[in-house]
């Protein structure tokens, strides 16, 4: 199984390819994420043509919901959560890889 893509992995790559300084890579990268995100809080869609769409939901509140590690009831209110629609070209790229890596850290 092959490991996650870390950021500095992506600029390694980057710096691969272009030859870039690897600090103004980080630099952009950085930029580039920050924009996304400012862009969520305010509440605008942000699309990646080719790529996917990332945008806030609000998840419902419940009065039963259930702490995982102590199984305890707990409330939970209304809350924002950052959703990601894949585009159709990535779509299309995954769609006949058949296996799953594992994810939670166990061979099973």
């Amino acid at each position: 199984m092959e490991k996650k893509i870390t950021k500095a992995d992506i600029i390694d790559s980057i710096y691969e390819k272009t030859g870039m300084n690897r600090k103004e890579i980080r630099s952009l990268v950085d930029f580039f994420i920050d924009d996304i995100k400012d862009a969520l809080v305010k509440r605008r869609i942000v699309e990646l043509r080719g790529f996917g769409t990332f945008e806030i939901r609000v998840r419902k509140g419940r009065q039963k919901a259930r702490n995982p590690k102590t199984g305890e009831p707990v409330s939970v209110t209304s809350h924002g959560i950052a959703a990601f629609r894949p585009g159709r070209e990535l779509k299309q790229a995954v769609w006949n890889l058949v296996e799953l890596p594992h994810t939670n850290g166990s061979d099973t």
